[in-house]
């Protein structure tokens, strides 16, 4: 019978009777995530993208390894003579915030109506270089894919992320595949995927967790993909909230920020041909006139200067709960009289 090895880097099955010591490819290292760059603390590879970052190579060989990597154990603390849990000694939080906020009553909440204005944009001379890099750089690439051909090579790693299967031959497409179609979120600790939010601090359980949709396996980049998925993480300070975008080499020209008081709206075109849209409602109000995009090679930061000084709860405003229709409102009331 196969088992899962838990080899950092692995994920393959094997066979516990027949495990030499060169059977696994795999990372003795740490995974390493530092100015947008992604890699292992055992080798010198980095990359900006998930899946590549996901996909690379082991550098070391060894037998697999069937022992799964405990949890984090939580302390216990003694209060009164009982033990309680450090989770349950924390402040509870409503995940939601269902209303505007309201923190000062002498100033009321724009309306969303207002007209959006294309934010201060400053661009950093580390971009300038790339895109001058990559201009030149664009007809030899043209050359290598043509050299390339189309086709797969046995052991490409699956592109979608959360799969850990590999081309194996044409048989491997007759398998489905299980995947994340969103982007990972690294947000104060915390790991997981855009599309389920299944939480976690640890990050073998992050890599470990299965794919909540099924299709195809991808085995090569999709080029011709406009639309695609960008993470994005935020944090703030008494007087401005900075959100992140890690869009590399966005183009200046083909990019636009614009804002009112209340509403945000994202538009990049970034690594060539790959293009981001986002709209929300912000959380709290801002001051337009004081609030500035910078692009960088790495990646979009929107500095938005806030209009009052208060922490805000989360970025973005959730949509407002759906009121009841009228049948369940008097289904609610005989309920009531009932009781």
């Amino acid at each position: 019978m196969s088992v899962l090895c838990y080899n950092k880097g692995c994920g393959q099955r094997f066979d516990p009777e027949t495990n030499p010591e060169d059977a696994c490819t795999y990372h003795p290292g740490v995974p390493v995530f530092h100015d947008a760059l992604k890699g292992w603390s055992c080798c010198k590879r980095r990359t900006t993208d998930f899946s590549d970052f996901l996909s690379i190579a082991g550098c070391t060989k060894g037998p697999h390894n069937k022992e799964k990597p405990l949890e984090p154990v939580k302390p216990d603390v003694k209060v009164s003579g009982e033990k309680k849990e450090l989770e349950d000694l924390k402040p509870k939080f409503n995940e939601y915030v269902i209303q505007a906020p309201k923190p000062l009553e002498f100033i009321q909440r724009p309306s969303a109506d207002e007209p959006l204005v294309e934010l201060q944009r400053k661009v950093a001379p580390s971009l300038n270089q790339a895109l001058e890099k990559l201009r030149l750089a664009d007809a030899s690439q043209i050359e290598e894919k043509d050299e390339e051909g189309s086709e797969v090579k046995i052991g490409t790693a699956c592109k979608n992320g959360g799969c850990s299967k590999t081309y194996n031959g044409p048989k491997t497409d007759e398998g489905t595949c299980v995947y994340h179609p969103g982007v990972p979120i690294f947000h104060e600790g915390m790991k997981y995927w855009s599309c389920c939010k299944r939480k976690t601090s640890d990050f073998n359980s992050f890599l470990s967790q299965e794919g909540c949709n099924k299709g195809s396996h991808q085995w090569r980049k999709d080029t011709g993909k406009k639309v695609a998925p960008c993470r994005f993480d935020w944090h703030q300070t008494g007087s401005q909230v900075t959100m992140s975008i890690y869009a590399k080499n966005s183009n200046p020209e083909l990019c636009s920020v614009e804002a009112n008081s209340i509403s945000l709206k994202i538009h990049l075109i970034f690594e060539g041909e790959k293009e981001f849209e986002l709209n929300m409602s912000l959380w709290g109000v801002i001051d337009i006139s004081k609030s500035v995009v910078n692009m960088m090679a790495s990646k979009v930061e929107v500095v938005m200067k806030k209009a009052e000084p208060i922490t805000w709860a989360r970025l973005d405003l959730p949509p407002p709960m759906p009121q009841p229709t009228n049948e369940k409102k008097e289904n609610q009331d005989e309920e009531k009289m009932i009781a």
